[in-house]
């Protein structure tokens, strides 16, 4: 008689002598955990002979895991770059910022000019992000558009906004925190995905040996 089952508990009243097999047992439990189902019948050696799934339908099974697991591993790597740009985001720039002339031509002013050097600190701007497309703008305004700098400097000290922080950058830092912690979280999330399908592609590969008995 073939004996359809879909969970452990079933299996172990059907075959009460098979558990011993602890590697065995375990593939049983990741696959019925994954919905699967078999379909067993008794035989003369120590396991019961497995009627469903053949070794056809495990192969097909396998390809479906090696196909999704392709695209979580690309996935995992596109969040691990992302995740390292936002890290290593502050030093890079600090590399990047002496290929730019505006940042020179900032150190000359700050030298040179007294009440230039007031308004950068009362900024606190991050000039050493010169090399970011986002913030060149606002830097080149700074530097060398006196109206803009002095409406600026008044913001940050008379504004709400900045009364508990006044860094310009504040909102740089933030997003940069951000996508540092998304970034972590979809890793986590990924590499937790693809350990499942490795420990279900695990337990596949042990019921392909025992449908082929």
């Amino acid at each position: 008689m073939v004996n359809i089952i879909s969970d452990i508990k079933s299996f172990e009243e059907m075959f009460p002598n098979c558990l011993e097999n602890e590697k065995r047992t375990d593939a049983l439990i990741k696959y019925f955990k994954n919905n699967g189902v078999i379909k067993a019948y008794e035989s003369n050696k120590s396991w019961p002979k497995l009627a469903y799934p053949d070794v056809k339908i495990i192969d097909k099974k396998l390809k479906e895991i090696k196909t999704k697991k392709d695209i979580y591993l690309k996935k995992l790597n596109d969040w691990n770059k992302k995740h390292k740009s936002a890290t290593n985001y502050h030093s890079v720039h600090q590399l990047k910022k002496l290929k730019e002339p505006l940042y020179w031509k900032h150190n000359m002013k700050l030298l040179t000019d007294r009440d230039y050097k007031k308004d950068f600190e009362s900024v606190n701007l991050p000039v050493h992000l010169v090399g970011d497309d986002k913030w060149k703008p606002m830097i080149k305004m700074f530097i060398n558009d006196l109206d803009y700098r002095k409406q600026l400097s008044l913001t940050v000290r008379e504004s709400i906004v900045y009364k508990n922080d006044k860094k310009v950058a504040r909102y740089a830092d933030e997003v940069n925190e951000f996508r540092i912690e998304s970034s972590d979280k979809q890793i986590k999330d990924i590499e937790k995905k693809i350990q499942a399908m490795n420990e279900f592609e695990t337990a596949l590969n042990e019921l392909k040996k025992w449908a082929k008995e």
